[in-house]
């Protein structure tokens, strides 16, 4: 979203320790504002007021933050909570929030406080023309809408993603819309084939902001800019003034017949072998259906690198027949849904140049169990690697972590990747030697040195010990052998004693 340099900047935010703590200060934020404040900056800062609030959880039983903010400024009869819950009154964003800003309003009011100036100008935005502009596939879109406050014209811009059911990324309110306008047909004139700029009509622009926001608000843990919170609210009071969103029907649900009749088509056209191309195909529609029920045959190189991320997550299951056939026949599926949506000959190869590069990737990162676990050996027979990966899987069964809230994969050959793996699994309260000792096992087992090991955990797993309580035994028994608890040298026969007996 190039425009988004135009931003409207942020106010300079406080550091607080507590919700009243919080309160106070936007109330100093609104006592701030003057006298006579343009409405659209009252708005801003009241967007960003709620803004702060829209990720919090709010407990059964508790009120939201934003009714707790209303009841706190209805008890100070200042100037400032007169500005907030005026302002409040307008841009909160559900209607029992609006009314609760109201009658709060008119508490203060009637103890005496003056309404404040530009409580008329709020709200009253003029809706204009709305334009987009995106790729050529549809995978993604800038939607900016034209609102006048007076005689000063500002946009909403929204990002929309419709690899995720053309759900809101970012969300910005801008300053001089009309360059941003002349910026984006400028794009699209400099590469027609592969940009595409459109007006929009107002009714279908308020569908997509407002589906694009309920699609976002709706996920758990929405990955979206740091300005998406901050404009949301004051998004919702301007849309109001757009027609009401247009009607879309309702997407009919494909039979098995439709499925199976159109992936007998790509079969035909695809030119690959048979089964491949006919499970690969049912796989491609599956999630076409899934993310973009409206257009599950559109083609862009986002919605196909969702779909291989959906193969690597085993969120789709492939037979590993087929697993050679993924490059050429996604390749195939690109080139049979682009021609079937009309794209030029251009876009078409950018779109394969593209997907060619996520293949690679995917390739690169498609990994069997086998080639996680077995880097590090060679010449293994069948039976051995079968046992081995069992006793590995044991000892490390999952290659995947968290490091500073970020999932992240590593490499359980390594032997310092190893460890970090262990100490993710590890209990916090487990104490450092317990620690250290656990990940000794580990690589025990790893290595199958000492060989006593397995044979152990295999005699405990008969009693129906779990994999946890297994270890606390192994550890016991590595602990009871240490001769030096400092330095953790242990007697090895001792601790081939100990195994014996368990």
């Amino acid at each position: 979203m190039s425009p988004v340099s135009r931003a409207r900047k942020r106010q300079p935010q406080p550091v607080t320790h507590s919700v009243t703590g919080l309160f106070k200060d936007v109330l100093n934020d609104f006592s701030a504002l003057g006298a006579d404040p343009a409405p659209v900056d009252v708005e801003l800062l009241a967007s960003e007021v709620l803004g702060q609030f829209h990720d919090v959880p709010v407990e059964d039983g508790e009120e939201p933050l934003g009714l707790e903010l209303i009841a706190f400024a209805q008890r100070k009869i200042t100037p400032g909570a007169a500005a907030l819950l005026a302002a409040l009154k307008v841009v909160a964003e559900t209607d029992v929030e609006r009314k609760a800003a109201d009658a709060g309003l008119q508490v203060v009011l009637g103890r005496g406080i003056p309404e404040p100036a530009f409580t008329a100008g709020l709200g009253r935005v003029t809706a204009g023309e709305c334009w987009r502009t995106g790729d050529v596939y549809g995978d993604e879109s800038s939607l900016l809408c034209v609102f006048s406050h007076g005689d000063q014209a500002y946009g909403l811009l929204a990002l929309l993603d419709f690899t995720e059911g053309g759900r809101v990324r970012d969300l910005v309110v801008i300053d001089g819309p009309a360059d941003v306008i002349a910026e984006m047909r400028e794009q699209s004139d400099a590469d027609p084939e592969l940009v595409l700029f459109e007006a929009v009509d107002p009714a279908e622009a308020h569908r997509l902001i407002a589906d694009g926001l309920a699609a976002t608000d709706h996920l758990d843990e929405a990955d979206v800019s740091e300005d998406y919170a901050r404009f949301h609210a004051v998004a919702l009071t301007w849309c109001r003034a757009l027609p009401e969103p247009a009607l879309v029907p309702e997407v009919a649900a494909w039979s098995d017949t439709e499925r199976a009749a159109v992936v007998e088509q790509f079969v035909a056209a695809s030119g690959e072998d048979a089964d491949a191309a006919r499970a690969l195909g049912g796989l491609l529609l599956e999630h076409g259906l899934r993310t973009d029920p409206g257009n599950p045959l559109r083609v862009g190189p986002e919605k196909i690198a969702r779909f291989l991320e959906g193969l690597l997550g085993e969120e789709y299951e492939l037979d590993a027949d087929y697993e050679d056939a993924v490059e050429p026949i996604v390749l195939a599926w690109v080139q049979w849904t682009g021609e079937r949506a009309g794209l030029t000959e251009t876009a078409i190869a950018a779109l394969d140049e593209a997907v060619q590069d996520y293949l690679s990737e995917y390739a690169d990162d498609d990994d069997s169990p086998l080639e996680r676990y077995f880097a590090d050996t060679v010449d293994l027979s069948p039976t051995e690697l079968a046992d081995a990966l069992e006793r590995r899987m044991f000892a490390v069964p999952s290659t995947t972590t968290e490091i500073d809230e970020e999932e992240v994969d590593l490499d359980p050959t390594d032997p310092e990747q190893r460890r970090a793996l262990v100490i993710a699994e590890a209990d916090e309260d487990e104490d450092e030697q317990r620690l250290i000792l656990r990940a000794t096992i580990v690589d025990q087992l790893w290595d199958n040195e000492p060989a006593e090991v397995w044979p152990a955990v295999e005699r405990l797993q008969e009693g129906e010990l779990d994999r946890g309580e297994i270890f606390e035994r192994l550890i016991d028994a590595l602990e009871n052998s240490l001769i030096d608890a400092e330095n953790l040298e242990y007697d090895a026969d001792a601790y081939l004693e100990a195994l014996a007996g368990l």
